[in-house]
């Protein structure tokens, strides 16, 4: 496999030189596979190799391209064979916002507003404007935000930390988080990454790229912020949360973003959803992928969803499930 890539890159760049080393890069949940190709001179390449198991893969390109010309800065495409499942791609390096994870806040606080105003470019672009053919994936719905807390009742609280079916059958029609799905879907949708958190951010050329971005698709900015903010692999203080949400919303305003007087209570149940979200993948990918690497997230997330579930104040069977939890 990796010769005949070698040669294939080889064909397509042929200034690259006659040394190609190749090393395969571990890249979050994915099931699609990362090269680093590095050539003489310099020159770096990633490469992707993705199947058919997806939709989202075979629409990466035409996104990444629409991303780029609507001045989101993400990797450039330089060739991409539909056919075979390849992309090659910019390299953009390893300097993501997660490999800064433990510098203090006055290092890591110019990122994080670097990262904050790409996404909100990203945020500020009109649906309307998006092309028929872009293929995005489906937008966030009352019927997505259920799946959502289903794959968290199913495989955090039911896989990983085997709470009893009938417990998990009452929290499935639980009101409250019936309410909030309701509630999140009747928000104004704009374009959201989906999986905005600190792995999916690279430092280039000192400023902020995204990644990881075929995910995108119609819904609500907040998911986006929650996403960022309540991120398991990095620890935010509340001091940090709080400016960085400060930061959003006055940069938001500023740039004519709608920023209603219930952002911040949305703001809490997105964060609620996406937690959710979140440790139903970790106990997914954990177990039934055997990625146990992900359960040394779960928690840290855990902790976060009891804060916001604390927060909320009307979730006490929910709460009552969650400290009986032992993470």
């Amino acid at each position: 496999m990796s010769a005949s890539l070698i040669a294939r890159t080889r064909a397509l760049f042929p200034d690259s030189g006659a040394e190609i080393e190749m090393e395969p890069l571990l890249k979050g949940g994915s099931d699609r596979a990362f090269y680093r190709l590095r050539m003489p001179h310099g020159l770096s390449l990633i490469l992707v190799k993705y199947g058919a198991q997806r939709e989202e893969n075979r629409h990466y390109v035409r996104i990444a391209q629409f991303l780029h010309a609507n001045e989101v800065r993400v990797p450039n495409i330089h060739h991409h064979d539909e056919a075979e499942g390849l992309i090659w791609m910019e390299d953009l390096g390893g300097d993501d916002l997660y490999s800064h994870r433990d510098e203090d806040w006055e290092q890591r606080r110019g990122l994080y507003t670097l990262t904050l105003d790409q996404i909100l470019i990203l945020h500020g672009k009109d649906l309307s404007l998006v092309p028929d053919d872009l293929h995005l994936e489906n937008e966030f719905t009352e019927e997505m935000y259920r799946w959502e807390q289903n794959y968290f009742l199913d495989h955090c609280l039911g896989t990983h930390f085997q709470v009893d079916p009938g417990t998990i059958g009452k929290l499935r029609f639980y009101a409250p988080l019936l309410a909030a799905a309701r509630r999140l879907a009747r928000q104004p949708r704009t374009l959201v990454h989906r999986d905005f958190q600190s792995q999916n951010v690279i430092f280039f050329e000192g400023d902020a790229h995204l990644i990881d971005f075929q995910g995108v698709r119609p819904g609500i900015p907040h998911y986006d912020l929650a996403s960022l903010l309540f991120d398991p692999y990095v620890c935010l203080g509340q001091e940090e949360r709080r400016e960085l949400f400060e930061y959003y919303t006055a940069a938001a305003i500023d740039a004519g973003h709608r920023v209603s007087n219930a952002f911040e209570e949305i703001f809490t149940l997105a964060a609620l959803q996406r937690l959710m979200q979140a440790l139903g993948a970790y106990g997914f990918l954990g177990h039934i992928r055997q990625r146990e690497d992900f359960l040394a997230h779960i928690p840290v997330a855990l902790a976060s969803l009891r804060e916001i579930v604390a927060k909320l104040g009307n979730l006490p069977e929910l709460a009552a499930v969650l400290e009986e939890l032992e993470a």
